[in-house]
């Protein structure tokens, strides 16, 4: 069978982070460590370089989400056949008209790349001038899919190279839910640190959208109109209702299930164990189904006390709940 059709779906920017993988999979693992960070944060700042648009997002904000919908405007713009869909992330390789869009955390291991290349005082004037989407989501609500996705859909080498950086690394095989939100060095506390860190680094940045993964489940279209401006581009209703319906949560659901994707976030892992689907939930506020009454007041204290100003008002988290109906 060729080989030809594999590397097509996995898009070059793929193939060049699996071949630095795997030339550097038998060095001793401190020398391991080194080199793939070094490299594939290379990659990752030239995949930046080539982008239209760089997505700030923390595992589990709904980057992929986003991506998919971006991708499916240019995509049915440009007459892309739909099973050539299916490997979305590749399709800008050979499609100069369809923009292509760098989705990265900027703040874990080799993806700290990009982040520190957006700071004030130590921009890259190419990366700056980018315009720059941070979506943000609600650190409760991440912090408790963040698990899920460390201990079930994490790759070894990346999940390598962020416990690499830890005094305590993280067992994804042995830790319960609790002990990686309250006490990991990568649970809550790190996820507020992170939103803070990018919501004050955006200041320093010309072309900057602030939006988060609540806005875009309540309103996906005025998001990606926002984007689309942000990027000089527009889209009539039409193209903007077709993104929104294709990349719907029960659609991405039935064809993540199928195994329908063929790269990506979206390809299938395991079709039996509906907790390690990319497509989830999609629940806003689903964290208090995990933890009880105490535990739901400690985390809520801690981002309460912790989160920036900015960010608690985008979450709506000064706003009262009513005790009865937790809405």
């Amino acid at each position: 069978m060729s080989l030809i059709p594999s590397f097509r779906n996995l898009g070059r920017d793929n193939i060049r982070k699996a071949t630095i993988i795997g030339s550097t999979r038998i060095l001793p693992t401190r020398l391991r460590v080194s080199a793939r960070k070094a490299r594939l944060g290379a990659l990752e700042v030239d995949i930046a370089r080539r982008s239209s648009l760089i997505i700030i997002a923390h595992p589990k904000s709904g980057n992929t989400w986003l991506k998919v919908m971006l991708t499916r405007l240019y995509a049915r713009r440009h007459g892309i056949p739909e099973s050539d869909f299916a490997r979305y992330p590749a399709l800008a390789d050979a499609n100069p008209a369809i923009p292509s869009f760098a989705a990265t955390n900027g703040w874990y291991s080799y993806e700290r790349a990009v982040g520190d290349l957006l700071q004030p005082g130590q921009q890259d004037a190419e990366l700056a001038a980018k315009p720059v989407v941070l979506l943000a989501r609600n650190p409760l609500d991440i912090a408790v899919s963040w698990f899920f996705q460390f201990t079930k859909r994490q790759s070894d080498h990346k999940q390598e190279l962020i416990n690499a950086e830890l005094s305590r690394p993280v067992d994804r095989r042995n830790i319960g839910m609790w002990e990686f939100v309250r006490q990991s060095e990568i649970g809550l506390p790190s996820l507020i640190a992170f939103l803070n860190y990018w919501d004050a680094a955006l200041g320093s940045l010309d072309r900057t959208l602030l939006t988060s993964y609540e806005e875009l489940r309540t309103d996906p279209a005025g998001v990606l109109r926002k984007i689309t401006t942000l990027m000089g581009d527009s889209f009539s209703e039409a193209e903007i209702d077709d993104a929104v319906e294709f990349a719907s949560f029960d659609n991405l659901r039935k064809l993540e299930s199928e195994g329908f994707f063929r790269s990506g976030g979206l390809t299938l892992r395991n079709a039996n164990d509906p907790e390690s689907f990319k497509v989830r939930r999609a629940k806003v506020g689903g964290y208090r189904d995990y933890f009880d009454a105490q535990k739901v007041a400690e985390l809520e204290a801690l981002v309460q006390r912790d989160l920036s100003p900015r960010l608690k008002a985008l979450f709506g988290i000064d706003t009262p709940r009513d005790a009865a109906t937790g809405q």
